[in-house]
């Protein structure tokens, strides 16, 4: 897993909560309420388990949109932690969130947004 340790692990040890209190970091451009808007990110609802670069209306990157597969949590944290070196090109102007255990709370945040959540032994 990307800087920090079996993924796995971490997840199993997460907490939504305090991902919560990692999620003002992404909330200037993207919002996480079902149906939300997309702002200068795509909404963030329903993100775990997603083809990336799919959300409809949002005007993604050629990076993104050529970007294969989905937003498994593997992808999500190796993603998290250097966007631009993940996916070079994308216009996420964001440095990455450095801390595993952040991430990994995050992650677990994220995986709360949907009505049928990823099971963790994805």
């Amino acid at each position: 897993a990307a800087g920090g340790g079996d993924l796995l692990v971490r997840l199993a040890a997460a907490n939504a909560d305090a991902g919560l209190a990692v999620r003002p970091r992404c909330a200037t451009c993207h919002t996480f309420e079902q149906n939300g808007p997309n702002r200068v990110g795509p909404n963030l609802w329903n993100v775990v388990g997603r083809d990336k670069g799919s959300l409809p209306g949002f005007q993604y990157s050629e990076a993104m949109r050529n970007a294969p597969g989905t937003w498994t949590f593997a992808e999500l944290d190796a993603f998290l932690t250097g966007p631009a070196q993940h996916t070079p090109g994308t216009r996420m102007n964001f440095p990455g969130i450095p801390s595993a255990t952040d991430r990994a709370n995050l992650i677990a945040y994220l995986r709360t947004l949907s009505t049928n959540p990823v099971p963790l032994a994805q």
